[in-house]
């Protein structure tokens, strides 16, 4: 079947850089910085589309459910990527936020190109990870037309289940199915559908407002400290004194006393400080204002 990409924006031959094979190194790098400022304008037009859609994440994983990403290609490795970093940054992993990728964990390091166009494969994956009408999908397609997208949507949809769409061209198809589109328009490509240019930077920019926007909403910063951040490693455990620090006016050593006997939860130990409670109590504050360190404090 042939498929028509000539009304595909990212598709389309960009008239600036059509030389770009004959400039010099440095010519050619700057060229291609100057098409990426096109990126932050494209999803600057985007964030009402983006902020409806984060109210709906966070709603979402308010009520127990989860965000699920899908895609293929591009797409899908930046959806995996997100998911995964939502753990070490805020505490909280796959019962909340879920990447998949057309043709399993081997595509995020092996191309697995024509796993894309089969739309009752990702019924498959999704029915592996019991999603259901609680959880909300976000299906990523820089084309707006991947097949493994569509079929996503069309399943969420049939399960009663809130859906999220993001396209880097305008009137997307996935759009069209999508309760919540996001069209990140950023037009042609430097080099001719090479989507992992513009589209993957725009794609990546919008992934780190959803999920950090529900995590703020969610109560996982405290000001712009990340409080609930991992110690698991050594440079996380500086890191969590440093936020311990900025957070209580406190020095290093009393950070460090914190941060041990609340048991390395941050929340925990900031609370402790800041009202004066031994980890127990401090804990039950936190319980009773839905972990979220303010209310905590305002309401000791």
């Amino acid at each position: 079947m042939k498929i028509d990409l000539s009304k595909i924006g990212t598709e389309q031959q960009n008239k600036n850089t059509m030389n770009i094979d004959q400039l010099s190194t440095i010519e050619m790098v700057r060229l291609i910085n100057k098409e990426d400022q096109a990126v932050i304008d494209a999803v600057e037009a985007a964030i009402p589309q983006i902020a409806n859609a984060v109210d709906a994440i966070y709603e979402t994983i308010l009520k127990g459910g989860r965000l699920v990403y899908i895609g293929a290609g591009t797409s899908g490795r930046l959806g995996v990527l997100d998911a995964s970093e939502v753990l070490p940054t805020y505490g909280i992993g796959e019962e909340a936020v879920v990447g998949l990728i057309a043709g399993g964990d081997i595509a995020l390091r092996h191309p697995v190109e024509a796993a894309e166009d089969d739309e009752t494969a990702v019924i498959v994956d999704l029915e592996g990870i019991k999603f259901n009408k609680n959880d909300i999908l976000c299906a990523i397609a820089s084309s707006g037309r991947t097949p493994y997208c569509i079929g996503g949507l069309k399943y969420a949809r049939s399960l009663g289940a809130k859906t999220i769409s993001l396209a880097c061209v305008a009137d997307s198809e996935i759009g069209k199915l999508a309760d919540f589109p996001i069209e990140a328009v950023v037009g042609q490509e430097v080099v001719t559908g090479s989507t992992r240019m513009k589209s993957g930077s725009a794609t990546k920019m919008v992934l780190n407002i959803l999920t950090s926007g529900a995590m703020i909403k969610y109560g996982k910063v405290y000001g712009n400290l990340m409080v609930d951040v991992k110690t698991s490693n050594e440079k996380l455990v500086e890191r969590a004194k440093g936020i311990i620090m900025k957070a209580t006016d406190v020095d290093y050593d009393r950070a460090s006393y914190l941060l041990e006997a609340s048991d390395n939860h941050v929340k925990t130990a900031i609370v402790m400080q800041e009202t004066n409670r031994d980890k127990e109590a401090a804990i039950a504050l936190l319980d009773a204002n839905d972990g979220r360190i303010s209310n905590a404090i305002k309401n000791q």
